[in-house]
């Protein structure tokens, strides 16, 4: 990861909330630099070169606007289109080479008792990140705006497992995500404690391809509960590994991107980013 991908993301994070807050006045430039105090022109290529197009551009992709757009076509959404269709490439389906496995019973229940679980911190375009795996894969991952806060979450997940700070394999796969062509990504496996509501729910999430969204009510369809759009929003909100389950892609019927466990900015940021690096791969 590039050090300087955070330090924009800082100023890049201010940028897309000010847009989102003011996007029916359809603000210029020049006024969205000044929020981050910045010249137009240096604004204008720090964000080119961290999101690979122009902020106006990017705008649309966070907008109210698109994200309809993106939900509909020829009276179905996208999200069932893919799963009719598939993708290849840079638009391959999350769950070609990310897997879920469920800790066993007594996994669940002891509080991860017995595990060893390795955990690390590292720098992705949204900001630092702690990635955690135990001998079957990864745990959990979180953005991180502050360390020891991250950890004791991570904590609290297995209260009785024992911990060693340390960067695998398994780690290093995962991290691989965020600047290697997803065609060409080693399997990634999870480990997931998680009720068997959450892990369906969760390995529903993998379907939805990058670049796209999905609804709450596309979710909880896929699922066959389709009067439990409020229990699905509940279990994604308990995701305990952000970006690989990708529940940045779910977003409320009406367009609204909605909320993020990770905040509702770096959500739009993300689906951002992704809209334009599956643009620029296809």
């Amino acid at each position: 990861m590039k050090a300087q991908e955070h330090i924009d993301f800082q100023r890049i994070a201010e940028a897309i909330e000010y847009m989102q807050q003011h996007f029916t006045q359809q603000p210029e430039l020049s006024e969205v630099a000044a929020q981050v105090h910045l010249s137009p022109y240096h604004f204008q290529r720090m964000f080119t070169e961290w999101a690979g197009t122009s902020p106006k551009k990017f705008l649309q992709y966070i907008s109210i606007q698109h994200a309809k757009k993106m939900l509909k076509q020829d009276g179905a959404t996208l999200f069932e289109t893919a799963m009719e269709t598939g993708f290849s490439g840079a638009s391959r389906l999350h769950d070609l080479f990310v897997n879920i496995e469920g800790m066993t019973p007594g996994e669940y229940k002891n509080g991860g008792a017995g595990l060893d679980i390795r955990y690390s911190f590292a720098e992705s375009p949204f900001g630092n990140i702690l990635v955690a795996s135990t001998h079957k894969g990864i745990c959990y991952m979180a953005f991180a705006e502050e360390g020891n806060a991250a950890l004791n979450d991570l904590k609290r997940h297995f209260p009785n497992a024992h911990y060693q700070q340390m960067l695998d394999r398994m780690q290093q796969n995962a991290l691989y995500i965020f600047s290697h062509d997803w065609s060409k990504l080693h399997e990634i496996k999870l480990h997931l404690k998680g009720t068997d509501f959450q892990l369906k729910v969760w390995e529903t999430l993998l379907k939805i391809p990058k670049g796209k969204l999905a609804t709450y009510g596309d979710i909880a369809r896929q699922i066959a509960r389709p009067g439990a759009s409020r229990a699905v929003g509940t279990a994604i909100g308990d995701n305990p590994v952000a970006f690989l389950i990708p529940c940045h892609r779910v977003i409320q019927s009406s367009g609204l991107l909605g909320g993020y466990h990770w905040g509702p900015v770096r959500k739009a940021a993300i689906i951002g980013w992704e809209a334009v690096h599956t643009e620029l791969q296809a």
